[in-house]
């Protein structure tokens, strides 16, 4: 029996953490957190982490601070209206705890964080309002073997789901008929509004948002210290009966999700250089006897075609900004269809276009196919920016 003294330092910021047996500060103080969502539950999330001391947290939001958000999440105030959700949220999570580095993407999931991030982190918090974003999380977990912890809020209800790659069930493998319907239901209406296709106007109260994410991040924690967890199974708690009830969610073997990366090649290369130069590096590490091709991740629209009068406008965006879709020919007025690509080739113009531009996220892995050979290369160039950005100015902010 051990019978070391139990030592109590007031002195330290972690000391009654320390007190749980299995607990391991210097574990968290090394980890890497990901947290998708800075709205109500992604406020709760990040809080928890802050206060107890993990190292490294990304966080990523696209959207604004606004007065409506006030009541829900903690570390907003009415000065911040206008600011950037991520940004703000980085920040207040700073100064909870200042011995933790945490890092804000002003940007979309689905567009502006590479794979290389998801691979990074030893454990990925979904605080998110819509399926899209959900279903996109989900793959990239399951491409770089990253475990998922994903958190939903309505009124006063709340779950959890919890996925361990590449042998739990997963998010999609929770999907009815019913919610595909939905997703291509948005993907295929040009007349949809941006901001019904973003989402958002959930309602929910403070309350449900801190209980979710308190068992959310209790999760997450056991994942950080390798403690046993149920994964492919969804806790629900119900605010109106006070009630919690858990259920395992079924494997689906032919899940369109559950696709691994191999371990990427490390490349010389940044998402600001031309698809070229990732061409020109793969040639030489990979060596392949065949074209390169690109595979995007993210399907590409290079422009708009009119069938009327055959004109074409050149454009580059990514085909999830469903909103600008709808697009009338400045010529004739008539309708025009948008021109997808989902692959680049080696030696063709699009090759001289930056891979950001193309829809490669900084950090990201690149898939390069020559023939029936396929090689998976992270572009190295951004690790630095991606893991470690500089520290933003402090803010005058209270």
């Amino acid at each position: 029996m051990d019978e070391t003294p139990l030592i109590v330092d007031d002195h330290d910021r972690y000391g009654r953490l320390r007190l749980i047996s299995w607990w391991r500060q210097d574990r968290l103080a090394a980890s890497r957190v990901l947290v998708v969502g800075a709205g109500a539950l992604g406020n709760e999330a990040l809080k928890n982490l802050a206060l107890v001391g993990v190292g490294a947290i990304h966080i990523v939001d696209f959207d604004v601070v606004e007065t409506s958000n006030l009541a829900r999440s903690v570390f907003f105030r009415a000065v911040d209206a206008g600011r950037p959700k991520a940004e703000v949220a980085a920040e207040r999570a700073r100064e909870l705890n200042p011995y933790i580095r945490v890092h804000a993407v002003n940007g979309d999931v689905a567009r502006d964080v590479g794979l290389g991030l998801f691979a990074a982190a030893d454990v990925v918090l979904g605080c998110l309002d819509n399926r899209e974003a959900r279903l996109w999380v989900n793959r990239q977990c399951w491409k770089t073997n990253t475990p998922y912890v994903d958190a939903g809020i309505q009124e006063i209800q709340g779950a959890v789901q919890i996925f361990t790659p590449p042998d739990s069930a997963c998010y999609e493998c929770g999907m009815t008929t019913q919610d595909y319907q939905l997703l291509n239901l948005r993907y295929s209406c040009p007349q949809l509004r941006p901001e019904d296709l973003r989402a958002g106007k959930v309602p929910t109260t403070p309350t449900i948002a801190a209980l979710t994410a308190a068992l959310q991040t209790q999760e997450a924690l056991k994942i950080l210290h390798e403690l046993p967890c149920e994964s492919g199974v969804a806790h629900v708690f119900s605010g109106v009966s006070t009630t919690m009830y858990s259920t395992r969610l079924t494997r689906r073997d032919d899940c369109l999700s559950h696709e691994t990366y191999p371990e990427p090649t490390p490349i010389a290369v940044g998402c600001d250089q031309p698809a070229r130069t990732l061409f020109d590096e793969a040639r030489r590490i990979w060596d392949p006897s065949r074209r390169l091709t690109l595979v995007l991740e993210r399907d590409l629209v290079t422009g708009f075609e009119c069938r009327a009068c055959h004109r074409t406008e050149s454009l580059m965006i990514a085909r999830t900004r469903v909103e600008l879709l709808a697009r009338a020919c400045a010529h004739c007025n008539l309708a025009t269809s948008p021109i997808v690509v989902s692959v680049i080739e080696e030696g063709e113009p699009l090759a001289e276009v930056p891979l950001r531009a193309l829809g490669v996220a900084p950090f990201d892995v690149a898939r390069l196919e020559a023939g029936p050979a396929t090689g998976f290369f992270l572009l190295e160039a951004d690790r630095a920016r991606v893991l470690n950005p500089p520290a933003p100015r402090a803010s005058n902010s209270p």
